[in-house]
């Protein structure tokens, strides 16, 4: 079974100092990049997903600006794909379908930003098309959210989108649990 690493969306404004920095960002990405290191040792196949902002109000992900570079601990090598997309699912008008079954990928670890929105509608979309999915929880992040006049913190938002997304759309599982499950 062929498998990829998505990396959705690791980008500078979601940092400190950033346009849309969001909690958990440090931690997260350090974690993608060890699933990034492993997948590189094992010569295993590597998808970047950078998010360029395309409509007049956009306030991060702007195009040609620090804050939409890809962060620099997940880097792309010249050999890995980035794929832009201007929705927070990453399949919608990109062309990361054809370039996954180009390269017969039957099987997905996702990690990236931001939870509730890019890897959820990701995650969700790649079981609609029938992917096998490893959700790395600890290489994600996301923020607190506000409904009701009720502050959601971070953490618990996380917990809950990846609890939903456990089970039914993929297989939640911490960096290390992915690497050992990867032989």
């Amino acid at each position: 079974m062929k498998t990829a690493l998505l990396i959705v969306d690791i980008q500078n404004d979601y940092f400190p100092g950033g346009k849309m920095a969001l909690e958990g960002t440090m931690e997260a990405s350090e974690n993608a990049a060890v699933l990034l290191s492993t997948f590189r040792r094992r010569q295993l196949p590597v998808v970047h997903i950078q998010h360029i902002a395309k409509q007049a109000d956009a306030t991060f992900f702007l195009p040609d600006t620090e804050g939409a570079k890809i962060h620099k601990s997940v880097t792309p090598l010249s050999n890995e794909a980035v794929i832009i997309k201007n929705y927070p699912n990453s399949f919608r008008q990109t062309a990361l379908l054809e370039y996954l079954k180009e390269h017969q990928i039957v099987k997905l670890v996702i990690a990236g930003m931001m939870t509730h929105m890019c890897i959820d509608s990701t995650t969700r979309a790649a079981f609609d098309f029938e992917f096998k999915i490893q959700l790395a929880h600890d290489a994600c992040a996301t923020k607190t959210l506000s409904f009701g006049g009720v502050d959601i913190p971070a953490s618990h938002v996380q917990n809950a989108y990846i609890a939903g997304l456990n089970g039914s759309f993929a297989q939640a599982l911490s960096t290390q649990e992915i690497i050992a499950d990867l032989g």
